[in-house]
C-alpha cells in the first residue's frame, strides 16, 4: 500500500484559475437554443463536454465563437433539429438538448446518449416528463422521435430524483408555455 508522508512547517500560497462548473454550464449551453438569437457565456470549462456541446450545436446550425474567457453562441439560424447519433452517442449530457429543440421547434429527433463511465443509463424519466408535457414519442430502432402541437401544462412528479429529466422539462416548458396562445399566465414579449 502506498503512503504519504507530509513534512509540515511551509505555508502553502499562490492563486489558482477556478473555471466554472460543468454541471451549470451543459444545461446554459443547451438553453442557448431557446433564446433564438445571441448568448454570451464567461468562464465555461474549457472540457470534452463542453466542447462535444459547441460541436452538436453548430451541426444544428448555430454559430460558436471561443474568445478566451467568453463563449458566443448564436442560435438564431438553427433550422435543424435533429442531433447526430455520433455525438450524441460520445456524452450522456447530450439529452438536455432534447428539452431545448422541443421548446423551440415542437420536435426534436436523437439517439439514445452514450458516453458514461458508469454504464448505460436509461432516459426514461425524460421521456415521461415530455409525454406530461403532451409530446408524443416514436422509439424506431434506437432512435427517438419527439414531436406535439403545443406543450401542455402539467404537474410532473418524477419517480426519483432526477436533474437532467428536470432540466429537460424546464427547457421545453419555459418556451413551450409562451407559444401556448391559450395559457392564461402566457406572457407574449420577449425579455429573458
Amino acid at each position: 500500500m502506498a503512503e504519504y508522508i507530509i513534512k509540515g512547517g511551509k505555508k502553502i500560497e499562490g492563486e489558482v484559475m477556478i473555471s466554472g462548473s460543468k454541471n451549470a454550464s451543459l444545461p446554459i449551453i443547451a438553453a442557448s437554443i431557446l433564446n433564438q438569437g445571441t448568448t454570451t457565456l464567461y468562464n465555461v470549462p474549457d472540457i470534452h463536454d463542453t466542447q462535444m456541446m459547441y460541436e452538436i450545436l453548430k451541426k444544428l446550425g448555430a454559430e460558436v465563437i471561443k474568445k478566451k474567457n467568453k463563449i458566443i453562441i448564436d442560435s438564431s439560424k438553427i433550422t435543424n433539429y435533429e442531433i447526430p447519433e455520433e455525438l450524441m452517442r460520445q456524452m450522456r449530457s447530450s439529452v438536455i438538448f432534447v428539452g431545448a429543440l422541443l421548446g423551440r421547434y415542437g420536435k426534436a429527433t436523437f439517439s439514445y446518449p452514450g458516453g458514461c463511465d458508469i454504464g448505460t443509463r436509461p432516459i426514461d424519466l425524460h421521456l415521461k416528463a415530455f409525454e406530461k408535457l403532451g409530446i408524443n414519442i416514436n422509439k424506431n430502432y434506437g432512435n427517438i422521435t419527439c414531436s406535439c402541437d403545443k406543450i401542455v401544462g402539467e404537474k410532473i412528479d418524477l419517480d426519483f430524483p432526477s436533474v437532467g429529466a428536470t432540466e429537460n422539462a424546464i427547457l421545453v416548458a419555459c418556451l413551450g408555455m409562451r407559444k401556448n396562445h391559450h395559457n392564461k399566465f402566457c406572457k407574449r414579449t420577449r425579455n429573458y
